[in-house]
């Protein structure tokens, strides 16, 4: 009887029922005896220094147990590291209690460590600070003039710099016959996952601990720790099994963990640190950028000039950048190109990585400047899209993998019926509402890191996995199980995928769309050489019927071995374990990108979205009501949580188009809305009608599964398709985003 084959099916989430019951356990959750509550204490002012510190009535209060500010901070091996994580852009690391100066409105400078959280809250009402202030630069529309090209750092090989110049685009744009040109302006975005940043530390004794922290990457954590700390990496061990969304927000240590892994070995003691909502917005945002784009065209409706300068926002201390400008010449050829960009150095946290960071940003800006075309050419925007395609990418010359987009167009527009589109702007009238529909191109990299799995044979004939990776609630638990069970031809309960512990074989931290083509390889190289193994032996075994038989031709399925046309000639998992002297079979194993293989190709994931919106003829109230996106992302493991991996994508296009900004005071320097009344968000009624659909991709090079990531891909293109509606409802085009109802009365 043949395995029944779980890759490619949707299956449930395996820890579905833990997190519905509340089994599942989260950072702050973990019992530790007498444990200590850490309060973090923020700057209230933006740049300068902090002249004095009068922590005399917080220590006279019952209950405190220490004060922690940059006056009494131990020394650390911290100091002499530049970076201190695997995610650290090039500069100067931040680093609390470093110093008296104030870098940021929200920078931590202290720490209240009391037997309770209440006790530690109600303390820092009584810390005094005494602060010398600083003019700052917080606005990026203000400090253009002072963009700078970003510095040049071994540790962002992940963001290279835009490609150089080709042909003459200033002589090629004046000369098209069809112009297009546009600024953009992107507001901030902060991380609200629905789970705090929280720590708690437990003090084993003698430099050991035991972390359970909120973060994408166990590993990154723990090498962050022993470095700053000076300990042995063996005597840190970070746990995160559960992990209450991310999407980029735990990608780098943040400064609870710091604070607390202080307070617990200087104290000895048990601590526990979780940030309030509104500290949440201290780190952790999507930067501002302005974006200025001129396309060209000839007759034909091919591109001829592209011309795309983005300015972002980093802080002071490090250069964080983001991959904004070049996606459109991975997907439209265009003989002259001008790629810019820039960095505005603010008074403000270092930006992080947000879902699709750069992508989203530049993918709206770009497919904006693409519908507009298309109407100056009165080409159907599909229409025009497919005139300028490419098989190949053309600011390489390389052969993708795989390819599919053009797959993605022909099933998202016949789903949604994209050839019943009046062209006309405003021309579409349902009620009092203006109805728009537009579409967009998505885009994002496929990519893939090392990763090491140990493959475990157990002594009752089941299959173990291990691998630090994290799961941030993207089903990592059970796509890696579905790997893992057909590849050992058994069943889904006859596997155990252990995961989210420093204490096992390499992970990278969970980003980038990556770990399932990451962890997931690595999965298949271990087993396959765990069976190997396992071959090996059986052929040992005395009067083996498998001795002589080539191992091509020995297969696993249903927990046996068997000749693959002799089914009668076959050996249970059990007894090979017997005959192992009842002892475990393992293999540990390291797997990833085939570089010289893949250097001769292009990858990439690729999308297509479309939206359907309404507009209040009075008021001027968008409501999106449909929404499809077609996706290319190689095999799909499991297309039930790939799908909802693609739905919160399309959920969280929108929030970036109508509704999600950080609101700063450029005159105190600190954003105004840092509570979740205020920072905007989609509610159940903001969710239209959604559909994903999976184009066919089969892609023999990308890695051994032919698979990509689907975390990001969703989100690319929604942000452009909601812009492109609104101007085909009325026949506006608003480029800053979020778009606001009173900019279209």
């Amino acid at each position: 009887m043949e395995n029944k084959l779980l890759v490619g099916k949707p299956v449930s989430r395996l820890e579905g029922f833990e997190k519905v019951t509340g089994n599942a356990k989260y950072a702050a959750e973990y019992a530790a005896p007498d444990l200590l509550y850490g309060y973090v204490v923020n700057s209230t002012i933006t740049k300068g220094k902090i002249l004095s510190v009068d922590v005399s009535a917080v220590l006279e209060l019952a209950g405190v147990v220490k004060v922690f500010t940059h006056e009494n901070r131990p020394g650390l091996a911290w100091f002499d590291l530049q970076y201190a994580d695997m995610d650290a852009p090039p500069g100067t690391v931040f680093k609390p209690l470093s110093d008296n100066k104030i870098r940021y409105n929200g920078q931590p400078i202290a720490l209240i460590v009391a037997e309770d959280f209440e006790t530690a809250r109600y303390a820092s009402t009584l810390l005094k600070f005494v602060f010398e202030e600083e003019p700052f630069d917080t606005l990026l529309t203000q400090n253009l003039e002072k963009a700078r090209n970003p510095k040049k750092g071994m540790s962002t090989p992940l963001k290279p710099p835009p490609p150089k110049p080709k042909g003459d685009f200033e002589k090629a744009y004046k000369n098209a016959p069809f112009q297009a040109s546009g600024d953009f302006l992107h507001a901030t975005e902060h991380h609200n996952p629905m789970e705090l940043y929280a720590t708690t530390t437990v003090y084993e004794g003698e430099g050991k601990l035991t972390i359970y922290d909120k973060t994408q990457g166990t590993i990154n954590n723990q090498l962050y720790v022993a470095n700053v700390f000076g300990l042995k990496y063996k005597n840190v061990r970070v746990l995160a099994p559960y992990v209450g969304g991310a999407f980029g927000s735990g990608l780098r240590p943040q400064y609870q963990l710091f604070l607390c892994v202080l307070a617990a070995l200087e104290l000895k003691r048990n601590v526990r640190v979780v940030l309030e909502r509104k500290q949440m917005f201290s780190f952790g945002h999507r930067p501002q950028v302005v974006q200025s784009l001129r396309f060209g065209a000839n007759t034909e409706g091919k591109i001829t000039a592209m011309n795309h300068s983005a300015v972002g926002e980093t802080s002071k201390y490090e250069d964080y950048n983001e991959i904004l400008v070049p996606w459109s010449h991975k997907l439209y050829p265009a003989a002259n190109t001008l790629f810019e960009y820039k960095l505005a150095p603010l008074d403000l946290a270092t930006p992080i990585d947000m879902r699709a960071p750069g992508g989203v940003s530049g993918m709206h800006a770009i497919e904006c400047i693409m519908d507009e075309l298309a109407y100056k050419l009165n080409i159907d925007p599909l229409e025009f899209r497919l005139r300028n395609y490419s098989d190949i990418d053309p600011s390489t010359q390389k052969p993708f993998t795989s390819k599919e987009l053009r797959q993605c167009y022909e099933k998202g527009a016949e789903k949604f019926g994209w050839n019943l589109r009046n062209p006309k702007p405003a021309s579409t009238i349902r009620g009092n509402k203006l109805v728009g529909w537009g579409m967009a191109t998505g885009i994002w990299d496929a990519y893939q890191f090392p990763a090491r799995a140990e493959a475990i044979l157990t002594k009752e004939g089941k299959l173990e996995i291990h691998n630090a990776t994290t799961d941030i609630g993207t089903g990592t638990l059970t796509v890696m199980t579905q790997i893992a069970a057909d590849e050992m031809g058994l069943s889904l309960d006859e596997v155990s995928f252990y995961y989210g512990d420093s204490k096992k074989p390499f992970s990278m931290f969970q980003g980038g769309s990556a770990i399932t083509a990451s962890t997931g390889a690595a999965i298949v190289v271990a087993v396959k050489e765990l069976k190997k193994k396992i071959i090996k032996k059986i052929k040992d075994i005395p009067d083996s019927p498998f001795k002589e038989i080539p191992e091509e031709e020995i297969v696993f399925r249903n927990g046996m071995v068997h000749q693959i046309n002799q089914p009668n000639v076959f050996i249970s998992f059990n007894e090979i374990i017997r005959a192992n002297k009842n002892k475990v079979i393992k293999v540990t194993k390291l797997g990833g990108p085939d570089l010289i293989k893949i250097r001769k190709f292009s990858k990439a994931t690729h999308s297509a979205s479309f939206v359907e919106l309404e507009i209040d003829k009075d008021l001027g109230t968008i409501s999106v009501t449909r929404a499809i996106t077609a996706v290319a992302a190689g095999k799909i493991i499991n297309p039930k949580t790939a799908k909802s991996q693609i739905l919160g994508s399309m959920i969280w296009g929108i929030s970036k188009a109508l509704h999600e900004e950080t609101l700063l005071d450029q005159h105190l320097g600190k954003y105004m809305n840092a509570n979740l009344g205020e920072y905007h968000i989609p509610v159940h009624a903001d969710i239209p009608q959604m559909e994903v659909i999976f184009a066919e991709e089969r892609d023999s090079v990308i890695n051994e599964l032919g698979i990509k990531g689907v975390g990001e891909i969703g989100m690319t293109a929604i942000p452009a398709a909601v812009a492109n509606a609104i101007f085909h409802a009325t026949g506006k085009r608003i480029n800053d985003l979020p778009i606001h109802f009173e900019k279209l009365l």
